[in-house]
């Protein structure tokens, strides 16, 4: 059984790196394939092959296992799992969902309520669900597992990665809009950090770099906390008490945002000092990240003096002009932080449908924007990113210390 489970993680992983080479071929009516495209190609049938034989193999070892002691034999739920691996390997989401959840369901049976057999089934039953475009049941599994994990687990990694995993989750949820308060998810992501941050350092100490991870969650948390608009959402508390219980905390985390997140800040900056000193890249990230918060929240007296204590710790580097080009040197949306920014990615100019021209002032404000291309079949979608981009505020970039105008910026996006 255990070299069969073997065998299906290993399918599972090969099949997720497929080049696609034999459907290239077989769509371009191509004869000829590279040597390196007749490996891959032998690969993937092998691949296939023994995907079908994995299959076979787990559902002849499940049949046996029924056979021999029954259908709740605690044996079924690994091959469960070990078949529905191989099936979603192959997109085969709504049979592999069933036997999750079949495997889930034999494992509370067997090893009890809140067992923790019962993790890597739900784990697959997520996937399946996310694959299918099933968030709400994605999400009713996502606390479900959260709740066997708490449970389950005792204090150490395991648990904290439960935190770190149940809050990236209510990031997720809040960005797909699922469920009525949208504010709740990132109180909940804010606090579910603070917990794996408070769990890392009863073990390791308040300077362990393992913080930094839920550091920067906490700090991309504060941001959607602070930016939060609330006619971009449906949220209302109504009459149910439990809502406007839950509205009432989420103005108190609002009112404590701005001290919040600087003290974020400099927990990381404090970390990135003791590993790498005043001068060390990270270090002055930090410092620029703190002036980033402070200037996106109108302190702009207070994001001046940090951004320049950041060129000041840069100046003392052997690669100082290059670092602060690197930087400092060009305009930045704000927030600058993964999870968070305000702007669909850039693209190069050649996968791009919309084209802008724009300035950023010393202040920065953008200005004088115009767009480029003549892509009229989206016009609605570029006029709104248009106006998004003109709420948008930008770190400016810096030259020989000072804040500076940056004129003709030209962004090229593809937001279909």
């Amino acid at each position: 059984m255990n070299s069969a489970s073997f065998s299906a993680a290993r399918i599972h992983r090969a099949c997720r790196a497929l080049s696609g080479a034999l459907l290239l071929a077989a769509l371009t009516g191509s004869a000829v394939l590279s040597a390196q495209e007749m490996d891959t190609a032998t690969s993937e049938r092998q691949i296939r092959a023994d995907a079908g034989a994995g299959e076979q193999a787990f559902r002849k070892a499940i049949s046996g296992i029924e056979s021999t002691h029954g259908a709740y034999a605690a044996a079924l739920s690994e091959q469960l799992l070990s078949l529905g691996l191989v099936l979603q390997s192959r997109g085969q989401h709504d049979e592999a969902v069933d036997l999750f959840k079949r495997g889930v369901h034999l494992a509370r049976i067997n090893d009890g309520l809140y067992s923790e057999q019962q993790i890597p089934l739900l784990q697959g039953q997520i996937a399946s669900h996310i694959a299918l475009g099933n968030y709400v049941a994605a999400d009713e599994r996502q606390h479900y597992m959260y709740r066997v994990q708490i449970r389950s687990m005792d204090n150490g990694q395991s648990l904290t990665m439960a935190f770190m995993q149940q809050a990236n989750w209510q990031h997720n949820a809040y960005s797909l809009g699922l469920g009525p308060q949208g504010y709740t998810r990132i109180m909940n992501m804010w606090d579910l950090y603070r917990l794996a941050l408070n769990d890392i350092i009863a073990r390791e100490g308040e300077t362990s770099p393992n913080l930094l991870p839920p550091l920067h969650g906490m700090l991309e948390a504060q941001y959607l906390i602070s930016g939060y608009r609330w006619q971009d959402h449906s949220d209302s508390s109504g009459g149910d008490l439990g809502a406007r219980q839950d509205l009432n905390r989420f103005s108190t985390y609002r009112a404590q945002s701005y001290q919040k997140g600087s003290a974020v800040i400099t927990a990381i900056h404090d970390i990135e000092l003791q590993r790498e000193g005043e001068q060390g890249v990270a270090t002055v990230q930090a410092l620029i990240m703190l002036g980033d918060w402070q200037l996106w929240h109108d302190q702009r007296d207070a994001a001046w003096q940090t951004y320049q204590g950041a060129l000041t710790e840069l100046a003392e580097r052997d690669d100082a002009q290059l670092q602060m080009d690197h930087l400092l040197g060009e305009p930045v949306a704000l927030p600058n932080i993964a999870g968070v920014r305000p702007l669909p990615p850039a693209v190069d100019t050649a996968e791009a449908n919309i084209l802008l021209e724009f300035d950023v002032s010393a202040r920065g404000r953008v200005v004088n924007l115009e767009r480029l291309d003549e892509n009229e079949a989206i016009d609605g979608k570029a006029h709104r990113l248009m106006r998004k981009l003109r709420k948008t505020k930008f770190r400016p970039r810096f030259e020989a210390g000072q804040p500076t105008e940056t004129e003709k910026l030209v962004k090229a996006f593809n937001i279909e």
